[in-house]
């Protein structure tokens, strides 16, 4: 399929009462379709790999057909250029974290970026790299667990950003890390503690050490003990 057939059959499944529920969860309603991500996911496997035709769908600065983009992109081909002009368009932490996923994680560039975007002030480009923390740590199987133990540092240290998109990916990388293995979930929660701890009056630090010490001891560390 060329640009224009995908933009058409994209378009051809608009949805309406979708982009009302989206917008229930905070998704940007700008530029948005409503198209299901089962759709998305069944054109990408049609089309395969071609990072040509998304960086054109990234261009057409609709909602799905970036997603899209992300699906289909060449890791391999993506530089650094390239991440930093997509991570600087994100409006909805849905395709920040569909790009990250689907994306970002698999180039050469996914463990040195959330140093980086995680010092930034934008709201999506920061969360961006804590969803990339996230993906890296479910994705990426093999790696040692001291690659994720060097994360710790920034997750303490944006831990009381009162952002909602920011406080929720930075507990999503603190847990999706925790539950890789017994020793990462170890030090996942006792960076819990100490987040909670130093940050007394944090809305936001609160929640996300509450929470992440509730799913790591309920769901996941106790479970393994069995």
């Amino acid at each position: 399929m060329n640009y224009k057939t995908i933009i058409s059959k994209l378009k051809s499944h608009k949805n309406p009462k979708n982009i009302a529920g989206m917008a229930q969860f905070g998704i940007s309603a700008k530029n948005t379709l409503g198209v299901n991500i089962p759709i998305i996911r069944s054109m990408a496997k049609k089309i395969g790999k071609d990072h040509n035709l998304a960086l054109e769908l990234w261009g057409s600065k609709i909602h799905e057909a970036r997603i899209l983009a992300s699906m289909i992109d060449e890791p391999s081909l993506v530089g650094k250029k390239q991440m930093g002009h997509w991570v600087r368009d994100f409006d909805s932490w849905d395709v920040c974290d569909q790009v990250c996923m689907n994306l970002f994680d698999k180039t050469e560039f996914a463990w040195t970026m959330p140093f980086e975007w995680s010092k930034r002030q934008e709201e999506f480009v920061k969360r961006a790299g804590f969803a990339l923390m996230a993906a890296l740590a479910f994705h990426n199987k093999s790696s040692d667990d001291k690659k994720f133990l060097k994360f710790f540092p920034i997750i303490k240290r944006e831990a009381a950003d009162e952002r909602n998109f920011v406080r929720k990916s930075v507990n999503w990388a603190l847990r999706q890390i925790g539950k890789r293995n017994k020793n990462l979930c170890s030090q996942a929660l006792k960076l819990a503690r100490e987040i909670k701890k130093e940050n007394p009056a944090s809305k936001s630090a609160n929640w996300i050490a509450n929470d992440a010490i509730r799913e790591l001891n309920e769901k996941h560390f106790l479970q393994n003990q069995k």
